[in-house]
């Protein structure tokens, strides 16, 4: 795995508006870095389809003609090939305002996408030996790429010897990439310089040095970048009823803390049971259930992580469709349900607590709102052995609920009942059995109650013995939920 420099675009200059050219191609990190002044000190303006990495100010004093304060920016965007130039403005119209930008890149050679952190300081003793330490603390490890900018307030100076340290942390050489003196408005001088993490691992806030031609005062901070290692994947187990197993890898590796798992259908989110807002400090991967999918359509899953620094990134997997030849009435916690055929149509009824009064031959309704539907579901099993799962699952439903799903997704009738009684008729000369089930239209199970990723059912199927288990998953028993009992 490893970073490298890109490219550098052309500096742009103005006294409120920049347009800086984009540098670097498709798949490459690009980092817009502005530095500005301004009496309000304000943040430039985030340009379309990028994100605002860090903003700080640093120098001290009074906004004048190279004199007090400066403010770094940092912008990033994943490049698409073709991008546009960014724009980012400051508000116009202010005596002795500035803003400088330049765009430049960077590309990995491995991971599965890119995450950043940033970390400012600044210098307010004028001199030439320019030195800050970040107020955030960073984490680092090989391989990373540190992107370091300066902004003083001085209009005619340079830099040289640019450096950044982190005790425990061995970097390379530190390479200068740009270095400019601006004189419009009250002026400033922007460099940028770049390093790699070549060896050692810390949490801490970095220092970052320079030497100046000239004496001044400014700001400094640093952008480390990473390559990605979290990702998100799902693969559907080969039983009855279908259930995908979803799990997030690499999450040491991007510094994640906290999880949350949706399952995705159109721009739909729905979160995956027991995967909300779960704490995953410290863990490498993490696995849930997913026992509730539509079937026959086509649904991706996203992770939403969390990272120490509190920034969240959003990884996505491939598409999976779930598919089925009979419509599903199941219990998603226990992981158990039969295959039947939904035969009645459905007639939604919904209750209105109301009272009416007759008031001078005026009807007045005093009511609450209107129930959730209810209405009676029939379904018929075609074997003995679907009967007998059916009356299984009747007689242990969780919470007394079902999930009813049909063989290819139907959104006003997929979903969670909870059922008052059921009815069996059988026949008498063949196996197909007819249930009559007087249902509700219910909230979810709780968020708490994690889908079963197998049952003991499944693993009977599979062995004879306690023996034969142990033999067959010798690491662990997370082994055991991740593997596929199905035929």
């Amino acid at each position: 795995m490893t970073i490298s420099f890109g490219s550098t675009g052309a500096q742009s200059t103005h006294t409120d508006t920049i347009t800086p050219a984009v540098a670097g191609s498709a798949g490459q990190l690009a980092v817009l870095q502005v530095v500005s002044g301004h009496p309000s000190d304000s943040v430039p303006s985030t340009p379309s389809g990028w994100t605002l990495v860090g903003s700080a100010s640093g120098g001290g004093g009074t906004f004048g003609a190279s004199a007090g304060p400066r403010r770094l920016t940092f912008f990033a965007r994943v490049l698409l090939g073709g991008d546009a130039n960014p724009t980012t403005a400051i508000p116009s119209g202010s005596s002795g305002s500035l803003i400088i930008g330049r765009v430049v890149s960077v590309a990995r050679t491995a991971g599965t996408g890119w995450r950043w952190a940033a970390s400012f300081g600044d210098d307010q003793t004028s001199g030439t030996a320019f030195s800050v330490t970040g107020t955030t603390a960073l984490t680092w490890k090989s391989g990373d790429f540190a992107l370091i900018g300066y902004g003083v307030a001085s209009n005619a100076d340079s830099y040289t010897a640019e450096a950044i340290a982190v005790s425990g942390v061995t970097f390379g050489a530190v390479t200068e990439r740009a270095d400019n003196a601006v004189t419009t408005g009250n002026g400033a001088t922007v460099a940028t310089a770049s390093g790699v993490v070549s060896s050692g691992t810390a949490t801490l806030a970095p220092t970052i040095t320079a030497t100046l031609a000239s004496a001044s005062t400014g700001i400094a901070g640093v952008m480390r970048i990473r390559e990605a290692s979290s990702d998100v994947n799902a693969t559907a187990q080969s039983v009855f009823p279908p259930r995908n197993l979803v799990s997030a890898t690499g999450l040491t590796g991007d510094d994640i803390t906290t999880i949350t798992l949706y399952r995705q259908v159109g721009s739909d989110l729905a979160a995956v049971r027991a995967a909300s807002g779960v704490d995953v400090t410290g863990q490498s991967s993490f696995l849930r259930v997913d026992a509730e999918q539509p079937f026959g359509i086509a649904l991706n899953y996203a992770a939403v992580l969390t990272d120490v620094q509190g920034a969240q990134w959003t990884v996505f997997s491939g598409p999976i469709t779930s598919t089925v030849d009979s419509d599903v009435v199941s219990d998603a916690i226990r992981g158990v349900g039969a295959a039947v055929k939904i035969e009645s149509p459905l007639e939604w009824k919904r209750d209105r607590d109301a009272t009416t009064f007759n008031i001078n031959g005026r009807i007045v309704v005093q009511g609450k709102p209107r129930s959730a539907r209810s209405g009676t579901l029939t379904v018929r099993t075609e074997t003995d052995d679907d009967g007998d799962s059916l009356n299984d699952l009747l007689d242990n439903a969780t919470e007394g609920t079902i999930l009813v799903r049909k063989q290819v997704s139907l959104s006003r009738l997929d979903g969670t009942y909870a059922f008052t009684d059921d009815t069996e008729s059988p026949n008498w000369y063949d196996e197909l059995r007819w249930f009559a089930l007087s249902i509700v239209k219910s909230d979810d199970w709780p968020d708490v109650m994690e889908a079963a990723g197998f049952t003991l059912q499944d693993i009977a199927n599979n062995f004879s013995t306690l023996s034969d288990i142990a033999a067959f998953f010798p690491t662990n028993l997370l082994a055991i939920a991740q593997y596929d009992f199905g035929p």
